[in-house]
């Protein structure tokens, strides 16, 4: 009977909020007068946990840059103003841009079917497992010899653990793999090679059909696979070549809530993998302050559990920080950066990794897509044996591939960073100074 009643009521909460939503739908304002080098957009709606990772994915999706951020959250309703700009540092003025982001963060349905959801005409296959040298040539290989077709593909490494998220179809009637004995057939044979000769940690491999966001499942794996648990000796970077970000999680018992601030140098998507993790620890951001104009991003959240609560013990505030440090180094990218653009075919990806394999370069990152027939992938590679990847092996490879077909993109290094402020010195500071942003005039106090 008690599971009974707490799963009715679990469900009238549900309604209750789509009821909430659905009396007062969302509200955005999209400002591009306010301020000079940036678009303001304002959404305004009733609360709910997670929905401000909704709102932060879609503008992510976009590949918008956030330069800065406020977040409030009181009682039933939320709001947030962002200051975004384009790739290139432009102001976001393309009206067919602007229509989406009202029709998407106003609906009164959820925001999470993004642009970058993956549909249910492909198979997807997730993978996990101990990152080696050539894995994701072997997972190519294994899926070119089942004829399958790799449309997509994401892989993240970060202390020896490498996760993947890969679309197939058949390769030839182009679609979703579904006959229950060819899927067994794949999640076996990847399992086998995920699981190598390593018997220290497990591998685990899933096929599914339904709708996911790939970067923010690949998060939730590695949260899952618990890749946070450091063991320096299996650390192939020194840690001024990792150079971890600066996080820090303090009570603020006079508010009862937890104060979490992080300090690392600036890149895109940053604010997406803080606030992905915040919400897969069931921690509510009520009110937050991004900058991020410099080199180096400042974020600070005020945060409680979902059951109210903040932070209760020092373990737990170790797993904060150590949770938030691996979500944002997951994307730091080591080694050398290479992109490759040609006519897509079935094998491609096989072949190409192959290549890397044979000539002793580990991916550490690869983002794999396929756009109206052609191939646009790019891989961050290094040497397996862990010295700087030889000038001569990759125009080796260049030749083999195509020195139009495969390009390098050299990455740029750290700017040297200044000296460590005092760890109170912004705590909240940011929040109360309304120029931090361009004519918010939107501050609110907490009390």
């Amino acid at each position: 009977m008690e599971t009974t009643g707490r799963s009715y009521s679990r469900h009238m909460e549900d309604e209750y909020e789509k009821f909430i939503r659905r009396m007062n739908p969302p509200r955005v304002v999209i400002d591009n007068e306010s301020c000079k080098n940036a678009t303001i957009i304002q959404v305004d709606s009733a609360n709910k946990h997670g929905i401000l990772l909704e709102v932060v994915q879609v503008l992510t999706d976009l590949n918008f840059i956030v330069t800065k951020a406020y977040i409030s959250s009181d009682g039933g309703w939320f709001m947030d103003v962002f200051n975004v700009t384009d790739p290139e540092g432009n102001k976001i003025t393309d009206e067919g841009i602007l229509d989406y982001i009202q029709k998407v963060l106003g609906s009164e349905t959820s925001f999470t079917t993004s642009i970058k959801s993956v549909g249910s005409d492909r198979t997807v296959i997730e993978l996990i497992g101990t990152d080696r040298p050539g894995l994701l040539s072997e997972v190519c290989a294994v899926l070119t010899h089942l004829k399958c077709n790799v449309l997509n593909a994401e892989v993240w490494t970060h202390n020896t653990r490498a996760a993947f998220i890969v679309q197939v179809t058949d390769d030839e009637s182009g679609l979703a793999v579904t006959e229950p004995d060819r899927l067994s057939v794949i999640k076996q044979m990847l399992s086998n090679v995920l699981k190598g000769s390593n018997k220290a940690r497990g591998a685990k491999t899933v096929v599914s059909h339904g709708a996911i966001h790939t970067e923010r499942r690949l998060h939730q794996m590695m949260l899952e696979d618990r890749d946070y648990e450091r063991n320096n000796s299996d650390s192939g970077l020194s840690e001024p070549e990792l150079q971890r970000p600066d996080v820090n999680v303090v009570n603020w018992y006079d508010k009862d809530c937890s104060v979490v601030t992080i300090r690392c140098k600036d890149r895109p998507k940053l604010l997406f993998d803080t606030i992905c993790t915040l919400t897969d620890l069931e921690y509510v951001v009520f009110h937050g302050h991004v900058d991020a104009e410099g080199p180096k991003a400042y974020q600070e959240y005020c945060i409680r559990h979902i059951d109210g609560s903040p932070v209760k013990s020092e373990a737990e505030r170790q797993r904060v920080i150590q949770c938030i440090e691996a979500a944002i180094e997951r994307r730091v990218s080591e080694g050398l950066k290479l992109e490759l653009c040609t006519t897509d075919r079935v094998g491609l990806l096989s072949d190409v990794t192959r290549i890397f394999r044979e000539n002793s370069l580990q991916v550490t990152r690869a983002e794999v897509t396929t756009r109206g027939g052609k191939a646009v992938n790019t891989f961050y590679v290094r040497d397996a044996s862990g010295y700087p990847v030889d000038s001569k092996i990759i125009d080796s490879i260049r030749k083999e591939i195509g020195q139009t077909i495969l390009k390098v993109k050299l990455n740029p290094r750290d700017s040297d960073q200044s000296p460590q402020e005092s760890p109170t010195r912004f705590l909240f500071g940011g929040l109360f100074k309304s120029k931090s942003f361009c004519n918010f005039g939107l501050i609110r106090s907490y009390s």
